[in-house]
């Protein structure tokens, strides 16, 4: 049985889910989520309980297992908490801000670099080295952290570029002269 598969999903005051067939409708405070799952893995509401369970010991069914119940519970989290992800800019002369939705970028190229968030995702600048992404899908969160963090990726040397909020990059030693 997979460990994460059978932890049973609790689900907030304030959230409510319809269920029609394969698809599952996740309402709450922060927005609206709807997901179509495999129809052999079966989803059970009972009252604030959801139980994601398996017909077989298949090879397939127990991948979809635990995918399923991590993504329930990652919709059900969104609509009550939402996610967040942070970036950091490291460099001299690279700096974020903020011009109306859009985030303009100024990492080291001859233009600045924008991006447009999509619905139900926002991105905050609270200085100039520093982006904080939010929203209520944690698909959408982690594909424009992603995409942001893919225009100037960290790089071995000097440790310039754009990183996630605490992550370690690996330095390497440069060249030594004779």
């Amino acid at each position: 049985m997979s460990r994460i598969g059978k932890k049973p999903i609790e689900i907030p005051s304030g959230v409510t889910i319809e269920q029609n067939g394969d698809t599952l409708i996740v309402k709450g405070p922060k927005g609206e989520l709807t997901n179509t799952f495999n129809s052999d893995i079966s989803i059970n509401i009972e009252g604030s309980i959801i139980n994601v369970t398996r017909p077989s010991e298949s090879k397939q069914h127990r991948s979809m297992h635990g995918t399923t119940r991590s993504l329930v519970a990652n919709m059900v989290d969104g609509v009550s908490k939402g996610f967040e992800k942070g970036l950091e800019l490291v460099g001299v002369g690279y700096r974020a801000q903020k011009q109306g939705n859009k985030l303009v970028l100024n990492v080291g190229y001859s233009h600045p670099v924008e991006f447009e968030p999509e619905e139900g995702t926002e991105i905050e600048v609270p200085s100039n080295t520093k982006i904080i992404i939010k929203g209520y899908n944690k698909e959408n969160v982690g594909a424009l952290a992603s995409n942001i963090r893919a225009v100037r990726p960290p790089e071995p040397y000097k440790g310039k570029g754009i990183r996630y909020e605490g992550e370690m990059v690996r330095r390497k030693e440069g060249k030594t002269g004779k």
